[in-house]
């Protein structure tokens, strides 16, 4: 996984992937690295979102208290 991978960059690629998976595009060789990759941005985008959501509690923590 790339160390400057973006959030919507991650989620594009899933969406990619998704569509791929859907159109039964991809075969069955491919698909096992396909269900891998895909939970890795699964995980990359939770943890992205988690981390975002704590700096923004904290930036309105310091709003209130001004």
């Amino acid at each position: 996984m790339g160390t400057n991978l973006t959030y919507e960059a991650a989620y594009k690629e899933l969406t990619e992937i998704a569509q791929e998976i859907e159109n039964e595009s991809v075969s069955v060789d491919v698909l096992a690295d396909k269900v891998k990759r895909a939970s890795e941005l699964i995980e990359f985008c939770q943890t992205k979102l988690r981390a975002t959501e704590t700096e923004v509690n904290k930036i309105i923590k310091q709003m209130e208290t001004q």
